[in-house]
């Protein structure tokens, strides 16, 4: 029987069943049978939407580059972001991936105020009275190893914060760190191929 499930992936978990190096795995967090695995991954020290499922079909369709699926992330950065940034960003930039250089397709870019329903981390980000904060939304199509942080500073403003809030229309809303909700194949393949 197919399974799908959409999980709000905490802070210093790695996107995985198995644990490595003494770091918590999804397995300490969520209950699930045991052929479900994570459709691609969030760094450890990322957090966010993660779908699961055991659902070969959909791994590939949602992992294939051909696919170019929109996946949105909420960036805690260091600074005052600038316009400037903004429109590198938008253009893309040129970044460090495995050694070769990498230049980012276009993506949306935008600063916004503390985003909604954003829960508490722990442990919770460094603070720096002299040293601002900015929140950015960025969407990509493409998800290279630690894109979005290459990315950010690449245009000057270090990654504070990161999550995944969306993938195409599956979003965390109403979803806290650590929390589960299970999807129907209809609800999935809708949200995801609209």
């Amino acid at each position: 029987m197919q399974r799908y499930f959409i999980i709000y992936k905490p802070y210093q978990v790695l996107s995985q069943f198995t644990s490595e190096g003494g770091k918590k795995s999804l397995a300490d967090v969520f209950d699930v049978p045991k052929d479900v695995y994570p459709v691609g991954r969030l760094d450890y020290d990322s957090e966010g939407l993660l779908i699961l499922t055991n659902d070969t079909q959909l791994n590939h369709l949602l992992l294939s580059p051909t696919h170019k699926h929109e996946r949105e992330y909420w960036v805690q950065v260091e600074g005052a972001v600038t316009p400037q940034a903004l429109n590198e960003l938008r253009s893309g930039v040129t970044i460090s991936i495995d050694g070769k250089l990498h230049k980012t397709l276009p993506c949306k870019a935008a600063s916004f105020d503390q985003p909604p329903h954003v829960f508490e981390r722990h442990p919770s980000i460094r603070f720096r009275k002299e040293i601002p904060v900015s929140w950015l939304s960025l969407s990509l199509v493409e998800g290279k190893n630690r894109q979005v942080r290459r990315m950010t500073a690449k245009v000057g403003f270090p990654t504070l914060r990161l999550i995944r809030y969306r993938i195409e229309a599956i979003t965390i809303q109403g979803l806290e760190p650590g929390a589960i909700k299970e999807l129907t194949k209809q609800e999935m393949y809708k949200n995801l191929f609209i």
